[in-house]
């Protein structure tokens, strides 16, 4: 079996660390091939294990990653399904693409000897960001009614009062609190995670994604973030449908500035046997409707439609505060909204 392997190109800015070797899981996908050229450009040899180039190369195949595996010397893993999907009716799919086959490659990795590991993780793990009640300071408020969603009340109340409430930025220490099936297999990676770096001495990082957009988001999918909802209604000349009252929170973080976080946790000295978590976002947050709307003027195309309609799993607000990564490693974001937006109204897309 062979894999795609990108080629290593030698560019000023070179990596204080010794050029690798490293697999990319899903180094085909959307993130995944940003992550690729990431490492491509700082010099890096990238490795490239993705069923949409090979279909023999399954990250639940133990002898596939084991093969895969041969000479590297870190993981970068992006292969996942992703998104809100169908709510439980595809669980079992969930928990096999992403906690089977983390827990694959997982061994086989303590089998070869390979002890770095990134992991794409999710902000879906915190559920509700962070909330600040007049009278209450800090809380967490539980699943939204049905009730009140389908009344239209989709701000989260007090739980202790019932009164309004802030949003804030939520940082690594607040408690995880899945909300839906994709949120509860993206934390169980990360238990995974932690347990294969306590029990090798190995260092595992998970950048805790927000919401990635940018050039190459698959189209018309299900399982796909929401920037790529309203492109791709856009590309059809269609409006695009925002859900609830298009207010809800987000933080909007452009592909290529998470490609560079992925490539600066590889290159960090991060501590053995355990895992650190970084939040990944761009630190501007911005409402669903805003993405909308900047997309729909960036190509010319309809004005979105607030539409009201919800799904249940999803969050109220969910921004980030990104600092850690900033101060740790020294990454930070490089593209603006505007001009992410700019060039994502005009960008191709994929099929999956």
């Amino acid at each position: 079996m062979t894999y795609g392997r990108a080629p290593v190109v030698r560019c000023l800015g070179v990596p204080s660390v010794a050029p690798m070797r490293v697999l990319v899981t899903g180094g085909a996908g959307f993130i995944g091939s940003h992550v690729v050229e990431a490492l491509t450009a700082r010099g890096h040899e990238a490795v490239v294990f993705d069923v949409r180039e090979d279909p023999g190369a399954d990250v639940r195949d133990p002898a596939a990653v084991a093969r895969a595996l041969a000479g590297v010397d870190a993981v970068c893993h992006q292969a996942a399904m992703v998104g809100l999907g169908n709510g439980v009716l595809d669980a079992a799919e969930y928990v096999s693409h992403n906690d089977l086959g983390t827990a694959v490659l997982l061994a086989a990795m303590a089998e070869a000897g390979v002890r770095r590991l990134v992991l794409a993780g999710s902000m879906v793990v915190y559920g509700e960001g962070r909330y600040d009640c007049p009278r209450h300071g800090g809380v967490r408020p539980g699943p939204r009614a049905v009730s009140d969603l389908d009344a239209g009340r989709f701000e989260p109340p007090c739980p202790v009062c019932g009164e309004d409430l802030a949003p804030g930025l939520v940082d690594e220490d607040a408690p995880a609190d899945p909300r839906n099936v994709y949120a509860t297999t993206k934390l169980a990676q990360e238990h995974l995670a932690a347990a294969w770096a306590r029990c090798t001495g190995g260092s595992a990082v998970t950048l805790r994604y927000h919401n990635v957009y940018g050039p190459g988001m698959p189209r018309d999918t299900p399982y796909a973030g929401v920037a790529s909802f309203f492109r791709s209604a856009l590309a059809r000349g269609e409006a695009p449908r925002v859900f609830e009252d298009g207010r809800q929170r987000r933080d909007f973080v452009h592909v290529r500035d998470v490609a560079a976080a992925n490539v600066s946790a590889l290159e960090a000295a991060s501590p053995s046997g355990a895992l650190t978590a970084y939040n990944t976002g761009s630190g501007d947050p911005h409402t669903v409707g805003d993405m909308a709307r900047a997309l729909a003027a960036a190509s010319g195309g309809p004005e979105p439609v607030v539409t009201g309609e919800y799904r249940l799993g999803d969050v109220r607000h969910i921004t980030a505060d990104s600092s850690r990564l900033r101060e740790a490693l020294g990454w930070k974001p490089e593209v603006g909204f505007e001009e992410g937006v700019a060039e994502f109204a005009r960008a191709g897309m994929r099929d999956a």
